[in-house]
């Protein structure tokens, strides 16, 4: 532990294992997908204790409490000290459920499609 005052929000974000690479992390920041007080931050913004951290990853929205700062990047037991997961479990059983895939795929600009490509469809949606 160290006894800086602030660390950059990538590198926290690194470091406390929400991210698997800092390039993640950073790119995060700057699509707007990680927010402090509904604010998005950029990726050079320092952490400070004590912040609330809110990221959208995938299809869930992850709430994280800042309980120290971090600034190498440590075991996944470690970690937990230094970040609270205040993520509620409506979230996190989002993760949990299954996507439904779709039943072909057609590419997009295609065009339509052919009479035999049309009965091999129908087989598909008669046998489901």
């Amino acid at each position: 532990m160290t006894t800086e005052v602030s660390v950059r929000m990538d590198k926290w974000l690194w470091a406390v294992r929400i991210f698997k690479t800092r390039g993640l992390a950073a790119c995060a920041c700057d699509t707007g997908r990680v927010t402090i007080g509904g604010a998005p931050v950029k990726p050079a913004r320092q952490v400070k204790i004590n912040d609330v951290i809110v990221v959208q990853k995938e299809d869930m929205v992850l709430t994280y409490k800042v309980l120290q700062l971090l600034h190498q990047r440590v075991g996944a037991p470690a970690a937990r000290q230094y970040a609270e997961d205040l993520t509620p479990e409506s979230e996190r059983k989002k993760a949990r459920q299954p996507r439904l895939e779709p039943l072909f795929y057609r590419p997009k600009g295609a065009g339509r499609p052919t009479k035999k490509e049309r009965r091999a469809l129908n087989d598909i949606l008669e046998s489901s």
